[in-house]
């Protein structure tokens, strides 16, 4: 046999291995396969429908669940498959829509990808969806899907805390698609629920099945194998305590006026409760949201979605002396001892300034100006430690910029300064007359109820500022282990001296000064008031205070717009507050007559202008 008929034999043999190996394969698939393909070949469409995970939960100090899941159906169809009029009058009479509506919300899918499945329906009722399943069959290329919406298991509203969902925008949706978002998909858009969106969204799973020509499908594709499953999001521990924070969300919404309460544990910075009044319902914006009950809150004058506790400003009045006390006695411009004469007027050039309407206190020591709130110890105060000096100290303890609280939309106003009023006024046009002003927390001397906040609870634990945070750690999925964060916080330079020293004053002011109204039976109680002028409209009150004494566990920062005297209107609801949480939810009759008693007593006795 030649060289040319050895190669045509080889050919020829490699031809018939192939076609044997193909015949081969067409019977194993003719024969063991039948079933799986016969499937497929039936099949018009191999469909992917994402898993969403169920959301993290929310869950309070004490291990209460504010805010939890339920599930929320959703209708879905793939765009490409719905280009037909009579399909989607179909689709659109079964959701109670009218075609029009259909196509706008299909034609969002042909933005992105008209393969993918796109939400014609939302937050289906369980019977609705029943009645839609029966009729899959008239409506191919529909499916529905089973997602999930918040759920809020306690009585508390805290939206300015939890926040909501919303929709991902297109802007989002470009900067977020590589991890997975889609069109339909949701995202967190204010409080926890944005701040955290990473945690709390877990990661989608997948599924493959086949669908046959009406929409109905026909099994797993190749069984299973490619699906993955989703991972849940992370539960969130907060520092929140539900029933002090429904008790404050109570106590201000009882007031009439809008305002702003703030209560952290001094250990450690964490949020116990906070509110801003107006709020909202959190419910409206859950699931499908309501169009008419939506626009009535953005409309709404009070504007109930600005967090009037870390977004507004105001100045802080005589609270802010506190931060002029311990400057001065940790500079060693006055002591405890030394007294300063009060005629009722403080003189500076030309200007007149009265202290409680130009009645005098005569000689006053350290103690008796904060428990008697004396504007003419103040006044000369700062003068005596210089402006520098005070800016320097306010900023030690973190005015003039964000306290850093784990929340989206923290705001702060500057803190006066040498420059701050060079750069407003122009060098050498400002005047020392300026600086009576800021002694008493007034002027361009603006602070969020949260700092404010965090400054007494540096008080409190005389020395140690905390970062204010509302989260402590996270759970691990499939695990009991947690994460917990390393908050920030720094000890500052000043003396347990001095903080006593202030501390001893607070509780005078509690004891027998402007604050009686907080006083607590068997319980020690620190506190300052103020009174910060509005030129808007009437006076808003302020009140700040830690407690116990000895061993505190509490800061609390009340402020109530246009309400008056901090004393009288603020005074009361921090002073409740620390009763329930310092002693618990049980109050006595003799409790709440002991309260009426130094209302009474105090309205006598007090002139209601000492907490300016």
């Amino acid at each position: 046999m030649d060289k040319i008929q050895q190669r045509a034999l080889n050919v020829s043999l490699v031809v018939i291995a192939v076609f044997g190996v193909l015949f081969l394969r067409l019977i194993y698939l003719q024969v063991f396969e039948y079933k799986e393909l016969g499937s497929i070949s039936d099949a018009n469409s191999l469909r992917r429908v994402w898993l969403q995970p169920p959301r993290g939960r929310l869950l309070d100090r004490n291990g209460s669940i504010v805010v939890d899941n339920q599930p929320l159906y959703t209708v879905k169809v793939i765009p490409s498959e719905y280009t037909d009029s009579l399909k989607k009058s179909v689709l659109a009479s079964l959701l109670y829509i009218t075609p029009d509506e259909l196509s706008e919300r299909i034609q969002k899918g042909f933005k992105y990808n008209r393969f993918a499945p796109v939400a014609a329906g939302r937050d289906i009722e369980p019977q609705e969806m029943m009645r839609l399943s029966e009729n899959l069959w008239r409506t191919p290329g529909v499916m529905i899907e089973v997602e999930n919406k918040r759920k809020y298991p306690t009585e508390i509203n805290a939206s300015h805390i939890f926040g909501y969902l919303n929709f991902i925008s297109k802007n989002q949706l470009e900067e977020m698609s590589e991890k997975g978002y889609t069109p339909d998909d949701k995202t967190g858009s204010k409080g926890l629920e944005k701040q955290y969106e990473d945690l709390l969204r877990g990661e989608k799973g997948v599924r493959y099945e086949l669908v046959n020509s009406i929409g109905k499908s026909a099994g797993k594709f190749e069984n299973g194998n490619r699906d993955r499953p989703f991972t849940n999001g992370k539960d969130l521990y907060l520092t929140l305590d539900a029933e002090l924070q429904k008790r404050a969300e109570d106590l201000l919404k009882d007031t009439g006026k809008s305002g702003a309460i703030v209560a952290i544990d001094p250990r450690d910075g964490g949020i116990l409760a906070m509110t801003s009044q107006p709020d909202y319902d959190l419910e409206i914006l859950n699931g499908k949201t309501d169009g008419k009950k939506w626009m009535e809150i953005v409309r709404d004058p009070a504007k109930p979605l600005f967090n009037r506790a870390i977004q507004a400003s105001y100045p802080p009045g005589s609270v802010y002396k506190l931060l002029l006390a311990i400057a001065a006695l940790e500079e060693n411009v006055i002591t405890p001892e030394k007294k300063i004469y009060c005629s009722g007027v403080f003189r500076l050039g030309r200007g007149r300034f009265l202290c409680h309407g130009g009645e005098g206190h005569g000689p006053v020591g350290f103690q008796r100006a904060i428990i008697e709130s004396c504007n003419t110890y103040f006044y000369n105060l700062i003068f005596d430690l210089g402006f520098e000096r005070w800016t320097e100290y306010g900023r030690m303890f973190g005015f003039g910029e964000k306290t850093g609280i784990d929340l989206p939309g923290e705001r702060s106003s500057p803190l006066p300064s040498v420059a701050y009023y060079d750069k407003r006024y122009g060098k050498g046009k400002w005047t020392k007359g300026y600086l009576v002003s800021l002694s008493i927390g007034q002027g361009e001397l603006n602070t969020t109820p949260l700092q404010l906040a965090a400054f007494i609870a540096t008080i409190a634990n005389k020395g140690t500022w905390h970062q204010p945070h509302l989260v402590k750690g996270y759970k691990l999925n499939d695990s009991d282990s947690t994460v917990t964060f390393n908050i920030p916080k720094k000890k500052l330079p000043v003396s347990e001296r001095t903080f006593q020293t202030v501390g001893e004053a607070m509780f005078g002011v509690v004891e027998k000064g402007t604050g009686r109204l907080a006083a607590v039976n068997n319980l020690k109680v620190a506190g300052k008031t103020g009174t910060a002028q509005n030129p808007h409209g009437k006076d808003h009150a302020w009140f700040a205070a830690f407690a116990p004494f000895e061993d505190p566990s509490i800061a609390i920062v009340v402020l109530v717009e246009n309400a008056g005297y901090g004393g009288s209107v603020s005074a009361p609801i921090a002073g409740k507050l620390i009763d329930y949480y310092v002693n618990g939810p049980d109050t006595t009759m003799a409790d709440t007559l002991s309260a009426e008693t130094a209302l009474i007593d105090s309205t006598k006795s007090e002139p209601q202008a000492n907490d300016l």
